[in-house]
């Protein structure tokens, strides 16, 4: 009830936080278990954690299989990570519960055109989107977005001078296309500000967490609260605790590692000197505190800590 209240009133942080706390009560009823994925899902979604949300929802569909909020969600969450194949058979596992679920009917339509259009437009390692306008000036308006944040690109070298232009042209409208799979892209919101893709790395267990909608005045700290209320399944010695953790980012360059403090927020980072944004993700690696692993990974290293 609580997480539903914050849910109403957009605080979807603290209904996140919510539903966690309800799911660690370990009901033994089903069907609220999957209320609470679904209801947590929901708030992951609206967060921009597409990932986490599409956890959920598999998590939901797993103890409600008919369940066809959580199949919308999920169907939803892969729209949003460009999964259009995935997304196509999550709709049609719950039209075949309910054919005339408008929503379901929608997002199928939606993921066959744009799926038609993928292989389409695909051509060496940039992605041109149905969605990228032929306006002359995007690129400058892109370019001063950063350029008054003071964050720094690193273009990946290229020989075709089009398919530079190409990518700088899509930061007012798309961004910069990541070389991941989801496609996801630094956008700005209606309140002028930049919310970006950033992709978490733990180098220990070769895993990764993603998280598509980074706004640039939240603090590193929230997100980790968020990401690890639940620790992972690949976490069996328990030790990726938020207070636990360390994050640093990598001067390729200088090959020199550089610790981030976890109360700083996105854009305080990005406006680091040596910081210098790749393939239009923001990249950090996450490390356990003095653990055995970590003191071997930085051994050698040149290492600007706090």
């Amino acid at each position: 009830n609580e997480g539903n209240e914050y849910f109403r009133e957009k605080e979807y942080l603290k209904a996140v936080i919510a539903y966690t706390e309800g799911l660690k009560k370990k009901c033994e009823e089903p069907e609220m278990n999957a209320v609470l994925h679904t209801n947590r899902g929901a708030a992951q979604f609206y967060l921009g954690n597409y990932r986490s949300a599409l956890n959920d929802a598999i998590q939901a569909t797993k103890l409600k299989p008919t369940h066809l909020k959580a199949i919308i969600r999920g169907a939803l969450c892969h729209m949003e990570l460009k999964n259009f194949s995935e997304a196509i058979a999550w709709c049609e596992k719950g039209l075949q519960i309910d054919s005339t679920e408008k929503k379901l009917l929608e997002v199928r339509a939606k993921a066959d055109k744009l799926k038609m259009c993928r292989g389409r437009s695909w051509r060496g390692t940039i992605w041109r989107s149905e969605l990228v306008s032929p306006l002359q000036g995007r690129a400058v308006m892109g370019i001063d977005l950063l350029c008054e944040r003071n964050i720094k690109l690193a273009l990946e070298p290229s020989n075709e001078e089009e398919e530079i232009s190409d990518g700088l042209a899509e930061i007012s409208l798309d961004g910069f296309h990541s070389d991941n799979a989801t496609g996801a892209k630094v956008h700005l919101d209606a309140n002028g500000n930049l919310n970006w893709p950033v992709l978490f790395l733990y180098p220990e267990h070769k895993q990764t967490d993603f998280t598509v909608a980074f706004h640039e005045n939240s603090r590193f700290i929230d997100h980790l609260m968020v990401m690890f209320a639940e620790l992972p399944p690949w976490d069996v010695e328990r030790k990726y605790l938020p207070s636990n953790l360390e994050l640093y980012f990598e001067d390729e360059e200088r090959e020199e590692m550089y610790e981030l403090n976890p109360e700083h927020t996105l854009l305080q980072v990005l406006q680091h000197e040596r910081y210098f944004v790749r393939a239009g993700t923001p990249t950090v690696l996450v490390f356990v505190k003095g653990s055995p692993y970590s003191n071997k990974y930085f051994s050698g290293k040149k290492v600007h800590r706090l």
